[in-house]
């Protein structure tokens, strides 16, 4: 966030564990990224059992929403995912 406003963007915050996503924006985000929308990384994740792992990443978001890898920034009619360099250097953003 404080790299976004130093760079003079105005970054909107989404607690998603508090606010939770619309059905419509997860859908967006899936229909844009797939499964690496779900952060296998997470202990979450690591704590689902395997029938549980191979449901539609979409569902399985919905039922945890602390699964979906983050940050998602919505800017310029993009999605873009996550904050590692390409993201940066897409927005023209200092590492």
């Amino acid at each position: 966030m404080r790299a976004l406003s130093a760079a003079g963007f105005a970054p909107r915050f989404v607690d998603m564990r508090a606010d939770g996503v619309t059905p419509d924006d997860l859908a967006r985000f899936h229909a844009k990224f797939g499964a690496d929308l779900v952060n296998r990384r997470s202990a979450t994740w690591r704590g689902l059992d395997a029938a549980a792992r191979t449901r539609p990443a979409v569902l399985l978001i919905g039922q945890h929403p602390a699964l979906m890898k983050r940050p998602v920034i919505e800017h310029g009619g993009r999605l873009l995912l996550g904050w590692a360099g390409d993201v940066r250097a897409a927005l023209g953003v200092a590492g």
